[in-house]
């Protein structure tokens, strides 16, 4: 939803340098603000980013919050519906880091404004390894 305020001003000839008949509209538009979505971590996150240096611990945790605090179920170039539901039950997947390495799994509940992030895993070529296992594609 969108409010549109309109705004006219008669300016001073010196200050803009407008000639007496023009008329400087000022238009504001304030959006409302969306609902931030909350996060809930399966159990076993925890054990799948044990798996994963910890120095990628905070950069995961940054892109979680950055891509899916407000339009989760938008695709984005790094953002993506799963074609098959995976063994965790997720539906969309989001790839972040250094070379997209890292895969986020999560599904959505819309109704609740929450999204499950169900698995953390780490990329290596064409294999996926989560919590030191590698989970076949």
């Amino acid at each position: 939803m969108y409010t549109i305020l309109s705004k006219c001003v008669c300016p001073n000839a010196s200050s803009l340098r407008l000639d007496r008949d023009e008329v400087l509209t000022i238009i504001v538009v304030i959006m409302s603000p969306k609902n931030p979505f909350v996060f809930v971590y399966a159990p076993q996150v925890r054990d799948h980013l044990q798996a994963i240096e910890r120095k990628h611990h905070g950069l995961i945790r940054q892109a979680i919050e950055d891509q899916l605090h407000f339009e989760p179920e938008v695709e984005t170039r790094n953002r993506k519906p799963l074609k098959r539901v995976i063994a965790f039950g997720a539906e969309w997947e989001i790839r972040c880091g250094p070379n997209n390495r890292f895969r986020v799994f999560y599904e959505v509940d819309l109704q609740a404004n929450t999204v499950y992030v169900l698995a953390i895993g780490e990329k290596v070529r064409d294999r996926l390894h989560i919590g030191g296992e590698e989970i076949e594609l």
